[in-house]
């Protein structure tokens, strides 16, 4: 049976993951030929399918991925990032902190993956928790939920990015649906979770030799407009081409340039070059100086480039043996909405494997026959999926280890605090995707 086969390959790849520590590149392989085996697909066709996977999924995410790696890591090696975070703070006050935070964690965190905002944001969380003396998840947790919010809801993040081109949706649109989710769910939880009495009474210190002690003088950052108008540009270019998609009327050469621009490697790579002319000399003499920070961003990134392409590998043997034809087979009858139950897939993938990122990925090549003649929009099935990845994050997904690390929490600590919010996160991200897919029938967009 088909779906026995997928379950089967799920738990082992869970049992290499997880028991063998097998990264995930090579566990997606080894289960992707595992699997076009006992589908019976000839095995002088199988390196071909693998390739074809990888060659399409990579194709379409690499650009994005890379692109975003190198604009985040060059706000933070020029003190861009630390401006934007430094002057919400000051403009709100230690009274609205909370509020600060999430506002500099949704605007970095649009373009930035969440390792790599987090560790440019909690140092300015663990100043304002010496200067204040407040509870250090009073000031941190915010900054995380809101993080873990925008890498898991909103493109150009990996999984998101994966999926729409997975799904053959738009990249642009989908930010632009995801932002109306991902902002106010993000923001309720992170303004919420900290005030719940079994956050309150945590009392962590700040981990000792954890951070990096050096902190940018007012003099060696750039100045508050171009800090944030390099974090705000991408997101303004690929939303307003979507928006100047739907507003149009008729198709012409001005539409095609706005697509062009607002495309979300085109949007990245005009982001990058603004951020090296504005910020490269604040990072050194020399042009060698800032495509050292790019190629670091390039390597942090490699194994998530080669888990995608894994992960589209995979999709592609499910496809070609014939399990993603027999599950849309399966589906056709059900009366449950194909929304619920691609968020269902995911969140099972997601607890099952731990990376949200593997966890899309093999979902999406799962649910992909449901998205055919179900009439639901692309963007909002990618939606979906993605929201699905962030539930019950625990000891199986690095980020709850980064989480607890920086945190300084026992595991028992960083379950009830991560693990409650990433699940709560999901259920109302669902809850979002499905209030808006009424929506855009009602509007018939």
């Amino acid at each position: 049976m088909p779906l026995v086969v997928v379950g089967i390959s799920v738990l082992i790849l869970l049992f290499l993951m997880t028991k063998l520590k097998l990264n995930g590149f090579a566990a997606l392989l080894l289960v992707a030929v595992g699997v076009a085996l006992v589908q019976g697909i000839p095995v002088a066709e199988i390196p071909d399918v693998l390739s074809e996977g990888i060659g399409g999924q990579i194709g379409d995410t690499m650009l994005t991925i890379g692109l975003g790696a190198m604009v985040g890591r060059v706000m933070g090696d020029s003190g861009a990032a630390q401006r934007v975070a430094g002057r919400l703070v000051e403009i709100c006050g230690p009274r609205w902190v909370q509020v600060a935070m999430v506002l500099t964690a949704m605007l970095i965190g649009v373009t930035m993956f969440y390792e790599v905002a987090f560790v440019i944001i909690v140092p300015v969380a663990f100043t304002i928790v010496r200067v204040t003396g407040a509870n250090l998840l009073w000031v941190g947790l915010p900054m995380s939920i809101a993080l873990s919010t925008m890498h898991s809801f909103l493109p150009p993040h990996p999984g998101p990015t994966a999926v729409a081109a997975t799904f053959n949706a738009s990249v642009g649109l989908t930010l632009f649906y995801g932002l109306f989710i991902a902002v106010p769910i993000g923001a309720l939880i992170a303004l919420v979770w900290p005030r719940l009495p079994f956050v309150r009474e945590m009392s962590p210190s700040i981990p000792k030799g954890l951070v990096s002690e050096r902190v940018f003088t007012d003099e060696e950052m750039p100045g508050m407009g171009w800090s944030l108008s390099v974090a705000l540009l991408p997101v303004v270019l690929i939303a307003g081409a979507a928006v100047t998609d739907m507003a149009a009327s008729s198709d012409g050469p001005a539409l095609h340039f706005v697509a062009f621009i607002g495309s979300a490697p085109i949007a990245l790579l005009l982001t990058l070059l603004v951020a090296i002319w504005a910020f490269g000399p604040r990072i050194g003499r020399s042009l060698e100086d800032v495509s050292a920070s790019c190629r670091s961003a390039a390597q942090a990134m490699a194994m998530i480039l080669l888990v995608i392409g894994a992960g589209g590998a995979f999709k592609q043997v499910l496809v070609d043996g014939g399990i993603s034809d027999y599950i849309k087979d399966a589906t056709d009858g059900w009366s449950i909405s194909p929304i619920v139950l691609a968020w269902l897939i995911a969140v099972i993938l997601r607890v099952a494997l731990g990376s949200a990122t593997v966890a899309v990925v093999t979902a999406s090549g799962v649910v992909l026959p449901l998205l055919v003649g179900s009439g639901v929009h692309p963007e909002v099935m990618v939606l979906a999926v993605s929201c699905g990845s962030i539930a019950l994050s625990h000891v199986n997904d690095p980020g709850f280890w980064m989480f607890k690390e920086y945190f300084n929490l026992s595991v028992v600590e960083a379950i009830k605090a991560r693990t409650s919010y990433t699940t709560v996160l999901a259920i109302l991200g669902l809850g979002g995707v499905l209030a808006l897919e009424w929506t855009l029938d009602a509007l018939s967009l």
